[in-house]
């Protein structure tokens, strides 16, 4: 017999979940489905960002940078090791146990908020009356019907053309979270976050990484600015990265994986490596969730098609966060999964896609909110810049990290804050302050007239926001 719910949300991601919580705050019967299993079979929801994306990842970063500043920088400090060596499957352990932490965060806020969650996969049957009919398929089989459903099943890795991923030699990002040992040569394709971030684990660890990247540009996306402040630290630290390649044939082998290419200068050249890492983009996951059953609309890329509110073509049917259009960003997603609960309990969720914050998990940290000074540049609006050095921030100096700048850009009329980019420590943890800054419309002169506590290394942001005016006080 079907169990009937006010709101069932299909896919238990940042999106899903978030979405399910909230829907049952404001007083809906909700349903939350989900497939993710863990080592032993069991539910593991939190989605890809969960299971093989932003904890695993952030868990290895954290171990890998522990290693490198034990081998390179403890010394600086006067602290000295001898015969330091890694574990490589102790810190995958140590990764697993952070990722069952989450999943076992999420099963628990699921029952605090009364949300019914079903391990298995969730897939549409048929419009019923008053809602949709969702069979879930498991190990035990179950229908239900809801007045309204949230799609939020994410996204997969895309493969390269004819190098399909077998996460032995060529890896998709699970592959690469849980590669055995520390291999001595690694390839990665593709530039972007998740290439540099894996790439960075690895490098810190004692392989030679060599990153491939097609687009003639370094972190494209970003200020130039900041992408090029990037790129001398990642040339320094040894990461190899070249860039405007066109990838041909690749062969896995007993030897491991060989890229042949054909670099910027149009020379041809094969890459021998001991794994291959394939970034080279997601795509929307709707494999299973039988959309024709119902008449919901895909787009070309296999998106679900979606107007301003995550609204679908079909009446009640909600979609968020990476199946849907705009960056694939597990906070989007939150975001997303919010507004729509506050939409189906008639309130005026909102989501703004100018204030989304981005960040790239290396070191240095690289993270940027609002406009880039290319495309101020391009939309011919007038600016004006600021930027200050952790070079010259006694907190980066105490910390001895001092690569990278926080740079502003603000209208040259008005003073509104329309961009700020960091390269550097906690640039993550930075950018928060930027972001709400944007959200109220603030100036560069209100961050630059807030007292920041000394020493930290918020004031180079205050610094940042004096430079726009080009009074800046340590610099």
């Amino acid at each position: 017999m079907s169990q009937s719910f006010d709101v069932i949300v299909i896919g238990a991601g940042p999106g899903g979940y978030i979405a399910a919580i909230r829907a049952a705050q404001l007083g809906f019967k909700v349903a939350c489905i989900d497939e993710w299993k863990n080592g032993k079979g069991g539910p593991a929801p939190g989605g890809t960002c969960t299971n093989v994306g932003c904890i695993p990842s952030k868990a290895l970063l954290q171990s890998s940078e522990h290693y490198e500043h034990a081998a390179h920088h403890f010394a600086d400090h006067g602290i000295g090791l001898s015969n330091l060596s890694i574990d490589v499957a102790k810190m995958l352990a140590r990764k697993d146990n952070v990722v069952k932490q989450n999943n076992d965060g999420i099963l628990y806020l699921f029952k605090k908020n009364k949300v019914s969650f079903f391990h298995g996969r969730g897939a549409f049957t048929k419009a019923v009356e008053g809602g949709y009919e969702i069979q879930v398929t498991g190990e035990k089989p179950e229908t239900l019907t809801g007045k309204h459903v949230i799609v939020a099943t994410g996204s997969s890795a895309r493969a390269l053309p004819g190098a399909a991923f077998d996460e032995e030699a060529i890896l998709s990002n699970d592959g690469a979270l849980r590669i055995p040992a520390v291999p001595k040569t690694l390839g990665v394709i593709g530039a972007g976050v998740i290439g540099l971030e894996m790439g960075s684990v690895w490098r810190r660890l004692g392989a030679q990484v060599t990153i491939l990247e097609a687009l003639p540009t370094f972190l494209g996306a970003a200020d130039e600015q900041i992408a090029k402040e990037a790129r001398k630290a990642f040339d320094k630290q040894g990461l190899k990265i070249e860039l405007g390649v066109k990838i041909g044939e690749v062969q896995a082998g007993k030897k491991g994986v060989s890229v042949a290419y054909t670099d910027a200068k149009g020379q041809a050249q094969v890459l021998q490596v001991d794994k291959l890492i394939v970034s080279i983009g997601r795509v929307p996951n709707t494999t299973g969730l039988n959309p024709e059953a119902v008449g919901l609309k895909l787009d070309e890329r296999g998106a679900i098609v979606v107007d301003d509110e995550c609204r679908t073509n079909l009446p009640n049917v909600w979609a968020v966060g990476d199946v849907v259009r705009g960056p694939m960003l597990a906070h989007k997603a939150e975001e997303e999964g919010v507004a729509v609960a506050e939409r189906i309990a008639g309130q005026h969720g909102h989501v703004n896609f100018n204030t989304i914050p981005w960040v790239i998990y290396t070191s240095p940290e690289i993270a940027w909110v609002g406009q880039t000074e290319q495309q101020l540049k391009a939309a011919g609006r007038a600016y004006k810049a600021g930027t200050f050095p952790f070079m010259a921030n006694g907190r980066a100096r105490a910390l001895g990290d001092t690569t990278g700048m926080v740079k502003f850009l603000a209208d040259a009329k008005t003073d509104e804050i329309l961009g700020v980019h960091i390269v550097g420590p906690f640039a993550s943890e930075l950018i928060a302050e930027a972001v709400v800054a944007m959200e109220f419309k603030a100036s560069a002169e209100d961050i630059a007239r807030i007292c920041h506590a000394h020493p930290t290394l918020s004031e180079a942001t205050k610094e940042a926001a004096l430079a726009v005016d080009k009074r800046t006080l340590n610099f």
